[in-house]
């Protein structure tokens, strides 16, 4: 997985609230059980006017020129609230979103974000208004500096926002790491529980011929 330190980048403000993950990508269009080939359904329903022929709804923000390079997205509270389909995660990062800032997650996607390296951040809602005014006043050149290891958000004249993340998570997003290489960190002191369990219960690692 790819590890997340600072990341630069261009944002789309998207300040809806409880955006879910149908809408994020409808069951329709998980067409794979793979990472892999769902960037197209991403927002079907709000990007496309015709989901078949995909034909572009040109006032939905992802579809305008001057947010084509956005890698950041910009929201409102709760944020991937629903089902737990992790397909949703997968569609905006195979898109290229790095990150995502709003005033609250969903709380099965906010786990599902942290385990495919894809930055989930809080801010207060005033902090997002201004972000998305600013951002939508230049979005090419209004980018936003995200700094993990500081927990900070720079965004132009609005300075250093702090934000919150729990340490295991930003372990795991700083290292590049999913739950199997968390683990993996443990291994040492896995290793030395087994051998002293082994001295101390050996007929449970018996094997038979």
């Amino acid at each position: 997985m790819r590890p997340f330190t600072v990341h630069t980048g261009a944002a789309v403000p998207l300040l809806r609230d409880n955006i879910d993950t149908d809408a994020i990508i409808p069951s329709r269009e998980m067409k794979t059980v793979s990472k892999s080939g769902l960037a197209a359904g991403l927002f079907a329903p709000w990007r496309y006017s015709d989901a078949i022929t995909r034909a572009k709804n040109e006032e939905f923000p992802l579809n305008q020129p001057l947010y084509s390079e956005a890698n950041i997205l910009i929201s409102g509270h709760n944020f991937g609230c629903g089902s737990s389909r992790e397909h949703a995660v997968w569609a905006l990062a195979e898109y290229g979103f790095r990150a995502i800032m709003a005033h609250s997650f969903g709380s099965i996607f906010k786990n599902n974000a942290i385990r495919n390296g894809l930055l989930p951040i809080e801010l207060k809602w005033p902090e997002l208004e201004a972000i998305a005014r600013w951002i939508e006043s230049d979005p090419k050149n209004h980018q936003i500096m995200i700094d993990l290891k500081t927990q900070t958000v720079n965004a132009g004249p609005l300075g250093e926002l702090i934000f919150e993340i729990d340490d295991q998570a930003k372990n795991m997003l700083l290292n590049g790491l999913d739950e199997i290489g968390l683990t993996e960190q443990l291994e040492s002191e896995i290793t030395a529980f087994e051998n002293r369990d082994r001295k101390r219960r050996p007929w449970i690692y018996l094997t038979g011929d």
